[in-house]
């Protein structure tokens, strides 16, 4: 395995990673131009930390506790051009984040470089960048806004990343015959299936967490994930035998059972929670950073 196969590589855009709200609305408001002459004039002035800024710092704290190499890299992948985006480079240099690698892509979408990039997961504001990158195979989540007011501090260096099951970490399909032909339908199919679940957007990425998990005692380890899930028994089986069967290691599994997500997921002080569904992230919003995921049967 070489060197840049080895690491768990994240793509992020600029939206995603600073607050560049006011900018976005110069833009909006009066056109491209406004906004390329705003950036410039303001290019040595900080931009404020994002939504995934304080997960992008907890991802890049991990290569610490490796000696010789980084296990971990963070690409910022941007509709700017460098120009606009010198301002975004001299705030990454002011915040003090080891992100070297970069894409401007001049107002196209930037998915077109996640593969040529090796990125294992794609976060953005951008809901036609991720439906793209989910598109070619890479997990991908579009990052919902919230007030400042609501953004936590990081209270803990071990990082929390909370999944939903059913089209995110694995397929729609049973998540097609709930939404087709209701509950009873649901249950039996899943207690009558001799198969493991079909892999999702999201499989790769966990994937690539587990490599670091297995680096560490599990006691040590910086990264704890868990499944938020409205599952319960007897569903709840062919998940347990689709991970083993796939030899995936989820820390926590919460089966549900319809129950709403919010207050579990601060309990497990989640830094990012991933949903196909967008009616469970915005009642996460308020407390939990969430992203949401553009695939499958509830996003058609």
């Amino acid at each position: 395995m070489t060197k840049e196969e080895s690491k768990l590589i994240i793509g992020i855009s600029s939206r995603a990673l600073f607050n560049l709200d006011e900018s976005h609305k110069i833009y909006k408001k009066e056109g491209l131009r406004s906004y390329e002459n705003y950036q410039i004039e303001n290019e040595n002035k900080t931009l404020k930390p994002g939504e995934a800024f304080s997960l992008v710092k907890k991802i890049l704290k991990i290569n610490d506790l490796y000696d010789k190499t980084d296990r971990v890299e963070v690409i910022l992948l941007s509709r700017n051009t460098s120009d606009t985006g010198l301002r975004i480079r001299n705030s990454i240099e002011d915040h003090n984040l080891n992100i070297s690698r970069a894409a401007f892509c001049g107002g196209e979408s930037p998915h077109r470089y996640v593969k040529d990039f090796g990125v294992h997961l794609f976060l953005s504001s951008s809901i036609e960048d991720v439906k793209l990158a989910i598109k070619s195979n890479v997990a991908a989540a579009t990052i919902v806004s919230r007030p400042s007011s609501k953004v936590k501090k990081i209270d803990s260096e071990i990082l929390k990343i909370a999944f939903d099951g059913d089209a995110v970490i694995f397929s729609d399909e049973s998540e097609k015959v709930f939404h087709e032909k209701g509950l009873e339908a649901f249950i039996e199919n899943e207690v009558n299936s001799t198969s493991v679940l079909k892999e999702g957007p999201f499989k790769s990425f966990l994937v690539e967490l587990n490599k670091i998990q297995n680096d560490f005692e599990i006691n040590q380890c910086p990264i704890r994930t868990a499944l938020v899930t409205a599952r319960s028994a007897p569903s709840d089986k062919r998940v347990i035998k689709t991970l083993r069967k796939w030899g995936v290691r989820i820390d926590e599994s919460l089966f549900l059972g319809g129950m709403a997500k919010t207050k579990f997921l601060e309990s497990f002080d989640a830094d990012i929670f991933f949903d196909d569904q967008k009616k469970h992230i915005m009642s996460a919003i308020d407390s939990t950073a969430s992203a949401h995921v553009p695939y499958g049967i509830k996003n058609k």
